[in-house]
């Protein structure tokens, strides 16, 4: 059987500085892939950096099925005790209920500080979560909602820049890639799907035939209709490359390039609106 590969060499470094980049803020803003909710989460963030608030960010909101994200969102908030709202950042108001949100979840810290007389401050916050979930479109999206790059802080490090998203908000401006080793091929297979893992750590044949079998659960109608397949002919890389006439020389179906048109179909939302878990698979209903 094809195993999903993790190198993990890095890790210990990676998670020693994001930690460092964690001390360095008030309020955590975590973001996960909606179409993975559980599989994209980081269970290990409260061991990183204790005691810190944090908003979870449930992404790519519009890609995943509508009926799943709101009990998906009220699942998340009650496993990490965190708020959890959904985004896609195609709506303005996204952004503004996330500052709503860091400003919210500070509260208690800047009334900590003023009890001990220290000077206000703008809150600090940075964005964390797995490759590929929506980090970088999150701070782009908050960065363009500021005016000022505030720079490095004197007295935190000088190689951290910040933005000052208002007058009470100031970001990190460099995403935190949770770094993470992966033993759950289950869990691995979710995020190569979605393209949370370098190309490179898999084969895409094995993937995308995976991705088909998982589909076939919830969403076979709609795989049969995008492929043109009939109801009693198998959902195979095979099948969909002859369907499509995707052949090679000698006539043989062109299995790698159906696999990568059926990794990008779902990951575009070709497919169409696509949760690939669902809250009974790990005994939530």
């Amino acid at each position: 059987m094809a195993h999903i590969h993790w190198y993990p060499g890095h890790i210990a470094k990676a998670q020693r500085q994001l930690k460092e980049k964690l001390n360095l803020v008030d309020v955590i803003i975590e973001v996960i892939d909606a179409r993975i909710p559980y599989s994209s989460r980081y269970p290990s963030t409260d061991k990183l950096c204790p005691n810190k608030p944090r908003l979870i960010l449930m992404n790519k909101a519009d890609l995943a099925d509508e009926k799943y994200n709101k009990i998906w969102k009220n699942i998340i908030s009650d496993i990490t005790q965190c708020d959890c709202v959904l985004t896609d950042f195609k709506k303005a108001e996204d952004i503004n209920k996330i500052i709503s949100k860091v400003i919210f979840l500070s509260d208690d810290i800047m009334q900590k500080r003023a009890q001990k007389g220290l000077l206000a401050r703008a809150v600090r916050t940075m964005v964390i979560g797995m490759p590929n979930v929506g980090k970088s479109s999150t701070i782009n999206r908050l960065v363009k909602h500021s005016k000022t790059k505030t720079g490095a802080k004197a007295g935190v490090t000088r190689t951290q820049q910040w933005v000052r998203i208002n007058d009470k908000i100031e970001l990190l401006d460099t995403p935190g890639i949770i770094p993470t080793t992966q033993d759950d091929q289950n869990v691995a297979l979710k995020l190569a799907f979605v393209n949370s893992v370098g190309e490179n750590a898999y084969d895409s044949e094995y993937v995308a035939q995976k991705l088909l079998e998982t589909l076939s659960k919830n969403y076979k109608t709609e795989l049969l209709n995008y492929f043109k397949l009939s109801d009693d002919e198998q959902l195979s890389l095979e099948n969909i490359a002859i369907k499509k006439c995707w052949l090679q020389k000698g006539s043989n179906p062109d299995t790698l390039r159906a696999s990568e048109i059926i990794l990008s179909a779902f990951r575009d939302a070709k497919l169409g609106r696509i949760t690939l878990e669902t809250p009974e698979e790990y005994g939530f209903i």
